[in-house]
């Protein structure tokens, strides 16, 4: 382990990418929260999902189901239209619940948002966040690794900081990052290896590497440069980036759902059993990512904790983290005087 170490941060993706590609696409007023998709996705069959909204994606509220392993058969066709059957078999997909009448924390929303991007920005995620955040932000190890299924690099396109750049390493690498400098994740029993530097998610993997909810992979450091661009935007510090005005609306639990504490692709502490442990506040936002990693930002408290481990190395079955996390937060904040 070290300093820079890289590592999968699994749906960190969400509030780190995604959910920061719809802030400026909103602020710019491509899109509206509130826009069916049958608006924004005008050129595509959407069912029975044509009434969704950006805003019920972000907070779970959608009707979604959490997960499916599409992968298993998506494997079976070439790479280049997989991210189109997969969307067609998410709009296929029955209705859980009622949209607005309960909340599912749900991977298949956060993969129609990721089209929502790319039709409306008219451009793939990696790029679109690269360029409007990454790069500017002068961030040189956060990015989304190619899996091996990964169609080659052609001339033009750029890597998950905004730049140009070619695969290497027998395309399982962007930007020189070699493979020992990524933090294992699991013996994949899927995929018959351990993996390093290659997605942990099973449907991102088969995806080429990423999707709307996964695929991202940062160091602490430079994970703490994206949150704590969102934090001084918030407080109205900064407006290089974004309106302070947006970054509030994203951070504001939405009471959608009953019983719901989801903001905007962000999590807020729940009044039980929150991962951020007992002493921050009802105004923090955060989010866990499958692997073993987590942010938690105190809005009110102005504190800010980030935690990248590989815990499902070498398999997913240690589930110790559920009981780590709120200690370890309950620890900062009491080593700071905030509890």
């Amino acid at each position: 382990m070290k300093r820079d170490t890289v590592f999968d941060l699994a749906s960190l993706t969400k509030p780190l990418a995604t959910t920061l590609a719809l802030m400026k696409l909103v602020e710019e007023g491509v899109i509206d929260l509130d826009q069916p998709l049958s608006e924004l996705i005008p050129s595509d069959p959407l069912g029975d999902k044509t009434d969704l909204t950006p805003r019920l994606l972000l907070s779970h509220a959608a009707g979604l189901v959490d997960w499916k392993p599409y992968y298993l058969k998506l494997v079976d066709h070439p790479i280049e239209d997989r991210k189109g059957l997969l969307r067609e078999r998410i709009i296929e997909e029955p209705f859980a619940y009622p949209p607005k009448e309960g909340s599912v924390y749900s991977d298949l929303g956060f993969m129609l948002l990721e089209w929502v991007i790319e039709e409306r920005a008219g451009e793939n995620l990696p790029s679109y966040v690269g360029r409007y955040f990454y790069g500017p932000l002068g961030l040189e190890r956060t990015l989304f690794p190619p899996s091996p299924l990964s169609p080659p690099t052609r001339g033009g396109e750029t890597n998950g900081n905004g730049e140009k750049g070619e695969r290497q390493g027998g395309g399982r690498h962007l930007q020189g990052v070699a493979k020992e400098e990524f933090a294992a994740t699991e013996d994949c029993p899927w995929r018959k290896m351990v993996l390093q530097g290659e997605v942990d998610d099973e449907n991102a993997w088969a995806l080429g590497g990423y999707s709307g909810h996964a695929g991202l992979f940062s160091t602490a450091e430079e994970v703490h440069v994206i949150t704590n661009m969102i934090r001084e935007h918030y407080f109205g510090m900064r407006r290089d980036f974004l309106k302070p005005k947006t970054v509030r609306e994203f951070l504001r639990r939405q009471n959608i759902a009953e019983g719901s504490d989801w903001a905007l692709g962000w999590d807020t502490r729940a009044l039980e059993g929150s991962s951020a442990g007992k002493h921050f506040s009802r105004e923090s936002v955060g989010h866990t990512g499958f692997t073993g990693t987590s942010i938690w930002m105190d809005l009110e408290k102005d504190v800010v904790v980030i935690l990248l481990t590989n815990r499902v190395h070498p398999t997913r079955n240690n589930d110790r983290i559920k009981t780590f996390r709120p200690k370890l937060h309950d620890a900062v904040m009491e080593a700071l005087g905030l509890n």
